[in-house]
């Protein structure tokens, strides 16, 4: 297996949140989306660990979390998958600079 202290999480976050979404949206069932964000999230915090320990792996967590939130009120107002790609975006660059870019 390997060391996923050294992975690049901003791409796995972004496909994380764009991934579930499309096969939530395509299967219908939503917690199948959930299970792909959730993989995500698992794979990443190693490398969350190494970059800044527990406090910044908790808090990338529950950004990312939260960013799937924020997109269902921001879909209203600006459509589904603009507010999905604004979301990815916004959650990988948080991981980038945050954790990625310190390893």
């Amino acid at each position: 297996m390997p060391d996923l202290r050294s992975l690049p999480t901003a791409p796995l976050l972004a496909a994380g949140l764009a991934g579930g979404f499309t096969l939530a949206q395509r299967t219908g069932v939503r917690p199948l989306g959930g299970a792909v964000m959730a993989a995500a999230n698992v794979l990443s915090v190693p490398a969350w660990r190494a970059a800044g320990g527990t406090p910044l792996a908790a808090g990338l967590t529950a950004g990312y979390w939260a960013s799937m939130g924020v997109s269902h009120p921001l879909a209203k107002k600006i459509g589904t998958w603009p507010s999905v790609a604004a979301v990815s975006l916004g959650a990988a660059a948080t991981a980038y600079l945050l954790a990625d870019r310190r390893r």
